[in-house]
This record gives C-alpha cells, sequence and structure tokens, in this order.
C-alpha cells in the first residue's frame, strides 16, 4: 500500500488498493493516466477544506494548468486521530471547487 507523504498534516496519507480501484472506476480521467498528481496534490496542496460530508475529512485541491485545459485535483483524506492514521477515501478532478470552510489557502 503506497504511502504519500503529506507535509501539511506532517504524515504519510495510505492510499490502499481497494481506494486507488474505487478512483479507478468512478474518475478514470484520473487514474491510472495522472496518478502521481494525487501525490503532488497532497504534498503542495493550493487549498484546504473541511469536508462537509464526511466529519473528519478534509479536501486538499490543487490547479494544474496542464490538465486538461486547466483543473483542479482534489484529494480527500480521512484522519483518525486516536490511532494516528490518515488515508485517502477518494480523488478526483472538478472544474471549480464547492464551497466550504478553507481551513488554509496559500498566499
Amino acid at each position: 500500500m503506497p504511502l504519500l507523504p503529506c507535509p501539511y498534516i506532517g504524515a504519510d496519507v495510505e492510499l490502499t488498493e481497494e481506494r486507488e480501484q474505487h478512483i479507478a472506476a468512478r474518475h478514470p480521467d484520473l487514474i491510472p493516466e495522472h496518478r502521481e498528481l494525487i501525490s503532488g496534490t497532497l504534498a503542495d496542496p493550493d487549498r484546504v477544506r473541511h469536508s462537509t460530508r464526511f466529519s473528519g475529512a478534509r479536501l486538499f485541491s490543487r490547479w494544474y494548468n496542464g490538465l486538461a485545459g486547466g483543473k483542479y485535483v482534489v484529494v480527500v483524506v480521512v484522519s483518525d486521530a486516536v490511532h494516528d492514521r490518515h488515508w485517502i477515501v477518494t480523488a478526483y478532478i472538478a472544474r471549480s471547487l464547492a464551497h466550504g470552510g478553507v481551513e488554509w489557502q496559500r498566499s
């Protein structure tokens, strides 16, 4: 199982085989062709928001000019502080970002 570094959290984030298969099935525009953009988004996000759908989840997003004429990659990470575990629930490509509580944003 790949562990992807996430400096914002200060820990590695798991990408299980089951979740990678989910992303590939639901978002084939992202995996397999642009798989590396998931790790790039976690390593250097433009914005981190609180999820309105999943408590304890954050949405990491980053804009990529070269992706389909300019798009965001969004990676949803759930954190369990008790067990010090962080894992990707899903990831997708988006034209725009939904509104929500911004936890951090690049200046």
